[in-house]
């Protein structure tokens, strides 16, 4: 258990960082929490050896290079919205035939729009802070000894992933990897790409071995 624990608090910590970073801009706080922590600035190779970081404040990148990468990123060239990859039309689709927004209504989760800049709780950004907050569920669960509820929120995670964050999430990664223009987000997009992909072999496992006799 001790393990499990540990995992889910790397996973916990994970979704947290890649969500806020695809929610809306950076900010001074949210870059000195990943140069501050090895663990987290290993993850952003090429960020880490950027020579503009030696060269400009940490004002300056954001309001030249960072902020103008999140725009052409996630506001004007590209489009972080499931709907939009999943519909024929190619529509984002706020309204609560959303299947995305449904599973949201259906385990409680609320998504505050205005406060995280989307159109829609289907953003990349949100789809990634609801894994994060399955991943507390279980810490909660881990702690009251639940085991049961543990393995039904491995199930709804492996849903999640495979019918969702990895069935569009990839394209949009992948082309946000090919157009970003600083390395903070092509380092980003990699990251989560590789994370999501870890991530759905490991709750697979957990499945097939820690869930075998509960489910």
């Amino acid at each position: 258990m001790e393990q499990l624990k540990q995992d889910l608090e790397n996973r916990i910590a994970l979704y947290a960082l890649i969500s806020r970073l695809m929610i809306t801009e950076v900010d001074e706080a949210f870059l000195d929490t990943i140069e501050k922590d090895e663990n987290f600035l290993s993850l952003f190779p090429n960020y880490r050896n950027w020579y503009k970081r030696k060269d400009f404040t940490t004002k300056e990148l954001i309001k030249q290079y960072y902020n103008v990468d999140f725009t052409s990123l996630f506001l004007m060239h590209l489009v972080p919205y499931e709907s939009f990859y999943v519909r024929e039309d190619q529509m984002i689709d706020s309204g609560k035939g959303n299947p995305v927004i449904e599973l949201y209504d259906a385990l409680d989760f609320r998504v505050e729009l205005d406060k995280a800049r989307v159109v829609s709780g289907d953003h990349i950004g949100v789809e990634l802070e609801f894994m994060y907050m399955l991943c507390n569920a279980q810490l909660k669960a881990l702690e009251a000894e639940d085991r049961t509820g543990i393995c039904e929120l491995f199930q709804i995670q492996k849903g999640f992933l495979k019918d969702h964050l990895l069935e569009w999430g990839s394209m949009f990664l992948i082309n946000a990897r090919r157009e970003s223009r600083t390395p903070l987000y092509h380092d980003g997009a990699e990251l989560t790409l590789e994370f999501l992909l870890s991530d759905y072999e490991y709750v697979n496992e957990k499945l097939e071995t820690f869930c075998q006799d509960v489910l």
